[in-house]
């Protein structure tokens, strides 16, 4: 689907609250989900960068891992990843050949940086998701940025 819907925004809210238990289980604020071409949701990821010392930990590429390990690439193709924060560089890479076939995003890339500065912990990239898929040799869909307030509110005296 080309638009955002309200089942659209409902999941992305919940892509933040996975974003919220990831910074309460002491990880960077990000969450993502996978979702069928039902709406179910399939799988949940949170940000293991901290508590698993692994700096691939990242919602989305841990969220790739579970679902190419449970789905085959065509189920994949019929899925939305929804995420709290666009996909980073890497992030991006491993959707793109994960085989999922739309993305979902809140938070902008562009405003992460402007939250979190040049804090260490977070070297944003400007690199859009959009720039690093369209390298690539399959259409993706995105949606996003999508203004959700509580989406930024869960980065809230993080960086600082």
């Amino acid at each position: 689907m080309t638009t955002l819907t309200a089942a659209d925004r409902a999941l992305l809210d919940t892509a933040v609250a996975i974003a919220r238990r990831s910074r309460e289980h002491g990880n960077h604020p990000f969450g993502a989900l996978l979702a069928g071409s039902d709406g179910a949701v399939l799988l949940e990821a949170e940000n293991t960068v901290a508590t698993e010392r692994d700096a691939t930990g990242h919602a989305e590429t841990n969220l790739v891992r579970l679902s190419t390990a449970a789905y085959e690439p065509e189920f994949l193709r019929g899925c939305t990843l929804y995420t709290s924060t666009e996909p980073c560089a890497m992030c991006a890479g491993a959707i793109y050949w994960s085989g999922i076939g739309r993305v979902v995003y809140a938070l902008g890339e562009d405003e992460l940086l402007a939250l979190t500065g040049a804090n260490p912990e977070n070297p944003t990239m400007a690199l859009p998701c959009r720039t690093v898929f369209a390298a690539g040799q399959r259409e993706l869909l995105v949606l996003g940025p999508v203004d959700l307030p509580r989406a930024r509110a869960v980065h809230d005296g993080f960086w600082t």
